[in-house]
């Protein structure tokens, strides 16, 4: 089994939704590994000092592995591709992104891939995604994997979990792209920029 990894934000000295991290972490541990005592990441990452967004990346499995830190670049984003991914599995972040990175080389003139699953829209390669209808910003009830930040989200109230499917995306005008390191409104594009 590979390694798991937890992708997280340090932003002027501090750690981006920490506790959500802990528990993504903790359940994988506990589902996949049968490891029951909870790690705390607070204990492994050393934010002071890094004042730009940056990504620090940790690996693990029934203990960390390596904690390691990178500026972060924002990839500009402007168009995405529908690709079928019914056999997509990405439940927990993994070190192997295999079947992620060959979905992603299939989207040929878009920037990005917007991954369809048995008809539901999921993620893209990187990110969650929320949809505007004019009302409220929903996200896919059943994205492949359940991103940090979209559960901050969600605790928040900002967006709500809906079954979404791409008959749907004529009912809205704009799609968010967000994750752990892309903040919710960084990138968002109109409906038109998804094409199959």
């Amino acid at each position: 089994m590979c390694p798991f990894i937890e992708t997280i934000c340090i932003e002027q000295g501090r750690v981006e939704r920490l506790a959500y991290h802990n528990e993504r972490m903790n359940r994988t541990r506990r589902f996949c590994l049968g490891a029951t005592d909870p790690l705390d990441l607070a204990d492994f990452i050393v934010p002071e000092g890094y004042q730009e967004r940056t990504k620090c990346r940790v690996v693990y499995d029934a203990s960390i592995r390596e904690v390691s830190y990178a500026p972060y670049q924002l990839r500009p984003v402007t168009s995405l591709k529908l690709i079928v991914a019914d056999e997509a599995d990405y439940r927990y972040k993994s070190t192997d992104r295999t079947c992620l990175n060959e979905l992603f080389a299939c989207r040929g003139e878009a920037d990005d891939v917007l991954l369809v699953r048995q008809g539901g829209l999921t993620d893209t390669s990187i990110c969650n995604i929320a949809l505007w209808n004019g009302h409220q910003w929903l996200t896919p009830a059943e994205p492949l994997l359940a991103g940090t930040h979209r559960a901050a989200l969600l605790d928040e109230g900002v967006i709500e979990e809906a079954p979404l499917s791409v008959a749907d995306l004529s009912e809205f005008s704009r799609i968010r792209l967000f994750n752990a390191l892309i903040g919710f409104g960084e990138i968002d594009l109109p409906i038109a920029a998804i094409h199959w």
